[in-house]
């Protein structure tokens, strides 16, 4: 006997009714692998709550935020001594962001910033450059601890918009460790700098932008080559795959960190500058952080080219491939290389 049409009808009704209460039960029970679209509907009529929305991200690595919250505080500033006698030095594996800058003699110096992360050993402490401010006009009103400087680079930083410590007016957060030689041996604390500084400002604006992937035209290399000095500060960075992370060395000696292990940074990105000496004062290299000139970013074993561009110093260096899109970082610790146009970049596939 052949089925009626309304039988028919019937049993298609029955069977889409199952199938839409087997669909509802797999969401309600399994509420996140649902379609966006499915859980808002369920969540308006209250079958299946939101997921909690991610931790923000700190605004100096891109990576999610210690205990999901970023501190409210400013970007806290370090000059680092890199002379041979200052190494290991503390505290360059916990800093967000680290500058390398050339000085004097062929020697380098870093700006180590630190924002979500602390540490209790920074240093050695070292003097402040006419540069460092420049640097710094990026990230709000920092804080920045040094020792000492010429009067040129004191008078400086004094104009700058920048809250300042030095031994003098935050020695209850320096510490001489006379276990290393003068001068080689002063450092400090982040927490203890914090305290001391009493800051109000709030945490800085984000400097770079960051993608877990690379999007745009890249190269695969193994090495880059910064020859700062050959005596004192001749860098080498290797991608190593098996830490994830580019590997720091002076020459072929790694650069070791007081902690123990190798220093490592995500990101490597040269910013290609004029130096100039002494146009403020005295004989300091000066950089010229203004204007634009050649850009790489090193990040996955792989090599972005472009250029950075800067029109004032009230403005955040903006580093941009040749195709016109924004470089983009990898979630992580970057070291910015300021590389004086007089030397060579050299890229090793």
């Amino acid at each position: 006997m052949s089925m009626t049409r309304r039988g028919k009808t019937w049993i298609v009704a029955v069977t889409l009714l199952v199938v839409a209460v087997g669909a509802l039960g797999y969401f309600v029970a399994f509420p996140a692998k649902a379609p966006a679209f499915v859980r808002q509907t369920l969540s308006s009529v209250g079958l299946a709550e939101e997921p909690p929305p991610p931790p923000p991200d700190c605004p100096l690595t891109g990576e999610p935020a210690p205990h999901g919250r970023v501190p409210d505080r400013p970007a806290l500033a370090v000059k680092t001594e890199n002379y041979p006698e200052a190494r290991p030095q503390a505290g360059l594996r916990s800093a967000d962001i680290v500058y390398e800058e050339p000085v004097e003699g062929g020697i380098t110096r870093f700006i180590t910033v630190y924002q979500c992360q602390d540490d209790a050993r920074v240093g050695p402490v070292r003097s402040v450059r006419t540069t460092d401010p420049d640097v710094l006009a990026q990230f709000g009103v920092p804080v920045l601890a040094y020792s000492g400087g010429a009067p040129n680079v004191i008078r400086v930083v004094e104009r700058s918009e920048l809250l300042s410590l030095d031994e003098t007016s935050g020695a209850v957060a320096f510490d001489r460790d006379t276990s290393r030689v003068a001068p080689h041996n002063l450092y400090a604390g982040t927490k203890a700098l914090y305290r001391v500084a009493r800051s109000q400002e709030p945490a800085p604006e984000p400097v770079f932008t960051y993608a877990s992937e690379i999007d745009g035209n890249s190269r695969r290399v193994t090495s880059v080559h910064l020859p700062f000095s050959p005596t004192y500060a001749d860098v080498r960075w290797t991608w190593s795959r098996k830490a994830d992370a580019w590997l720091r060395a002076h020459g072929e000696e790694p650069h070791l960190a007081e902690e123990g292990g190798p220093v490592s940074a995500t990101n490597v990105l040269v910013q290609v500058v004029e130096m100039v000496i002494g146009p403020r004062g005295g004989i300091t290299p000066h950089l010229e952080l203004t204007g634009s000139g050649r850009a790489y970013l090193f990040r996955d074993g792989r090599v972005i080219v472009g250029r950075w561009e800067r029109p004032k110093l009230g403005d955040v260096t903006r580093f941009v491939a040749k195709d016109g899109r924004e470089m983009a970082l990898a979630p992580g610790n970057t070291w910015v290389e300021l590389f004086p146009s007089s030397f060579e970049v050299g890229i090793e596939r």
